[in-house]
């Protein structure tokens, strides 16, 4: 096998397959090699579509052998440690490839690990995410027969920010197919003060909320999913005292103020200390996520 490349690429997701592939496209002469482990490519993208029951689990898989461009060789392995002083990597199986370039795209990877509870929620069924398994999010859906329908996100970075609305958005349309809206309350809660970054975006997300009538609640980071109980619970990242503004009492949230809230629904809240939790009947999320143990503890990661 060959050990060294002009190119060497990190991941066989989106990314490293287009990287490649357009490397090739406009020099085909390149000798470019690709780490990635997985027998099997998912487009992912797809998989909101599939937790809405609008597109086909199967056919966001395909063979992993049958999307690496042609002349790209595939080193079916897991990267396990950078050294860009030599320009080197090492795999799992302790082979060692140099490069001239590197293109480090591995993705990042599911850590519920980082929000007390919410491993067992997953596991149980509790909570269902269309990062890990988006048939379960339609069965969730499907069985929904009102209540307090909880979409919420983590204050880590995510893969695709607008994904934990777009199931939100998808579920409402279900829901009103199935006559069961008018007896629910879509709350979307999420740690920053903007329902998105790009304010022109924000701007037009909000008006889809006034048009679908959901509950948009701020500064809310998630901490701990009670799963017996259907709790979510969340530290909320702003003083909510500042202002005038009164500490909530438990199962009183009429006077968050508008930077907290936005168009208000009376649902089920509990206090314990300085936690917040939401009671729900349904609850989908975006799990917290990170960067890969490999690339975390290797130099190309900046000290934070």
């Amino acid at each position: 096998m060959n050990t060294h490349y002009q190119v060497l690429i990190i991941g066989g997701g989106t990314a490293g397959i287009m990287t490649a592939s357009q490397l090739k496209r406009k020099k085909p002469e390149l000798n470019i090699g690709l780490i990635e482990p997985a027998e099997t490519h998912y487009y992912q993208p797809a998989w909101t579509l599939v937790g809405a029951d609008t597109y086909d689990f199967d056919r966001t898989a395909r063979p992993m052998e049958s999307i690496i461009p042609k002349g790209v060789n595939w080193i079916k392995d897991y990267a396990e440690a950078f050294d860009p002083d030599n320009n080197k990597v090492t795999t799992k199986s302790g082979e060692a490839f140099t490069y001239d370039y590197l293109v480090a795209v591995p993705g990042i990877k599911m850590a519920p690990e980082l929000v007390e509870g919410l491993q067992e929620a997953m596991d149980k069924g509790v909570v269902c995410s269309n990062y890990t398994d988006p048939k379960h999010t339609w069965e969730t859906l499907k069985a929904f027969k009102g209540g307090t329908a909880l979409f919420t996100q983590p204050a880590t970075p995510i893969k695709c920010g607008g994904a934990p609305q777009k199931i939100m958005y998808l579920a409402d349309e279900h829901f009103r197919k199935t006559a069961v809206r008018d007896n629910t309350n879509i709350i979307f809660a999420l740690p920053s003060p903007s329902i998105f970054a790009v304010k022109i975006i924000a701007d037009t997300l909000m008006e889809v909320v006034d048009r679908k009538d959901i509950n948009i609640r701020f500064y809310h980071k998630l901490v701990k999913v009670d799963a017996k109980n259907k709790i979510a619970w969340y530290e909320i990242e702003k003083d909510i005292t500042a202002g005038g503004c009164v500490t909530l009492a438990d199962g009183d949230e009429s006077n968050l103020d508008h930077d907290i809230q936005y168009n208000y629904k009376d649902v089920q809240v509990s206090r314990d200390g300085d936690r917040y939790g939401i009671h729900f009947d349904m609850m989908h999320l975006a799990p917290p996520q990170t960067a890969p143990d490999f690339v975390r503890n290797s130099p190309l990661a900046a000290d934070t």
